[in-house]
Order: C-alpha cells, then sequence, then structure tokens
C-alpha cells in the first residue's frame, strides 16, 4: 500500500493535484495541517487542522488504520518546542499507533524509536532545514513499513 503524505503547503496548494497525478496509484493521500484552504476541495485527502488553517471540516487528528497498521496524523504545532519527538512518542503510544505523521517544522524527517515510524514530510512549500521543499512516500507491506522523503527537483 502506497501512501502520499505531505505538509504545510500554505496556500500553494495546485502542488496537491501534481502529486495525485504522479501518483495515481496511491492508497491514500494524507495532509499533515497548514492547508490555508477549504479542504472540502481536495476530495481524494485527508486533512488534520494545522495552526494556520481557519477554514471548517478539519479534525484536530486523526487515527487512520492502513492494512495492519494503525496511524496517528497531527499538526504537532501543540507538541513543547524541544521535547516535539518525546511528546508524539506518547502520544502513539496511548493511542497504539506504530506509525506517526506529522508536520508544523517545515524540516523533513524520519525515523524510529520504541517500534514507532514518525515520518515528518517537510514542506512542499517552504523549507526550513536547508533542504528543497518535500514530501513524503509511506510503502505498507503487511507489517514491512519504509518511508522516503521526495524533494522538490524530483517533482
Amino acid at each position: 500500500m502506497k501512501i502520499i503524505v505531505v505538509s504545510d503547503t500554505h496556500s500553494n496548494n495546485e502542488i496537491l493535484t501534481r502529486i495525485e497525478k504522479k501518483h495515481s496509484d496511491a492508497a491514500l493521500f494524507i495532509h499533515c495541517g497548514d492547508l490555508e484552504d477549504d479542504p472540502i476541495e481536495y476530495p481524494n485527502w485527508y486533512f488534520v487542522r494545522g495552526n494556520n488553517d481557519y477554514f471548517g471540516g478539519f479534525l484536530k487528528e486523526r487515527i487512520m488504520l492502513a492494512g495492519d497498521h494503525r496511524i496517528y496524523v497531527t499538526h504537532s504545532h501543540k507538541c513543547p518546542y524541544y521535547a516535539r519527538k518525546e511528546a508524539l512518542l506518547r502520544e502513539a503510544l496511548k493511542r497504539g499507533c506504530d506509525i506517526v505523521l506529522y508536520g508544523h517544522t517545515h524540516c523533513s524527517d524520519i525515523y524510529e524509536k520504541n517500534g514507532i515510524l514518525f515520518i515528518n514530510p517537510g514542506s512542499t512549500w517552504h523549507s526550513r532545514n536547508g533542504k528543497p521543499p518535500s514530501y513524503a512516500i509511506l510503502t505498507l507491506d503487511g507489517l514491512s513499513r519504509k518511508a522516503e522523503i521526495v524533494y522538490e527537483p524530483e517533482w
């Protein structure tokens, strides 16, 4: 199962259509917040509310089931700045999730801790870690999980 994960598009949402076309074989399209648009305009995407999302129709967070996996989706803007990873780990453990998708930082990151896979796709609009804008591809096959970051030159 192929899952596309983006975050922090900040009204530069034409990229969502481009990503959908490029990955027409994806089972899910997930946006980790800061769309800054009405989510009803993007019927193929699942969203959570970011700190800049003021339109209706957003959930604060989501638990999604995908195959054998429970995925916790959040923007993460409510997490403590210096303890974001610890807060996300606590939330995932509390919810019984083995994958966490989050945004807000505009910094792409993939890591694993306590058996939980954490993915921040970065921002498709403006990166804050010196890397190009990015999104992520999560591939699930049974209990297997693989994630990769796709940077703008590869779009």
